[in-house]
C-alpha cells in the first residue's frame, strides 16, 4: 500500500494486555488513526456500539468472555453492521483462522503482527 492509499480509520483496539495494546494504539496514532482501547469483551461490546469504530482489532484469548462469542455478537447487531472486525491474536494455528471466519473475523492476523499486514488490514481504501 502507498502514501496515496492511505485513509484514516476510527480503530478499536480491545487487548486484555493492556501495555500491549497502549504501545500498538500509540503507533496507529502516529500513523494517523483515531484509536481508543478496551481491555475486556465488555468495553469491546460498548465501544462498538457507543463509538462507531470503522475496524475493531480484537484479541481472541479475552478472559470471561473470548474474542470469538464478541464478534459473533457485535455481528448479531445491525447498528454495527459495517464494521470490520480483524482478530489480533497469538493463535495461528488452521483451525483457529477457520474459527475465527466462522464467527464474523474479516481478517485473522498473528502477534506479533507486522506493521505492514497491520496497516493492510485496518487501511485498505477498498473497505469503503
Amino acid at each position: 500500500m502507498n502514501a496515496a492509499d492511505f485513509v484514516s480509520r476510527r480503530v478499536l483496539l480491545i487487548d486484555d494486555n493492556e501495555d500491549a495494546a497502549e504501545s500498538l494504539a500509540m503507533m496507529l496514532r502516529i500513523e494517523g488513526h483515531e484509536v481508543r482501547t478496551g481491555f475486556s469483551a465488555t468495553e469491546a461490546i460498548v465501544l462498538s456500539l457507543s463509538w462507531r469504530p470503522d475496524v475493531v482489532l480484537l484479541d481472541i484469548g479475552l478472559p470471561g468472555m473470548d474474542g470469538y462469542e464478541v464478534a459473533r455478537r457485535l455481528r448479531a447487531e445491525p447498528a454495527v453492521a459495517p464494521l470490520r472486525l480483524v482478530a489480533l491474536t497469538g493463535y495461528g494455528q488452521p483451525e483457529d483462522i477457520e474459527r475465527s471466519v466462522r464467527s464474523g473475523f474479516d481478517a485473522h492476523l498473528v502477534k506479533p503482527v507486522g506493521l505492514e499486514a497491520l496497516a493492510d488490514a485496518i487501511g485498505r481504501p477498498d473497505m469503503g
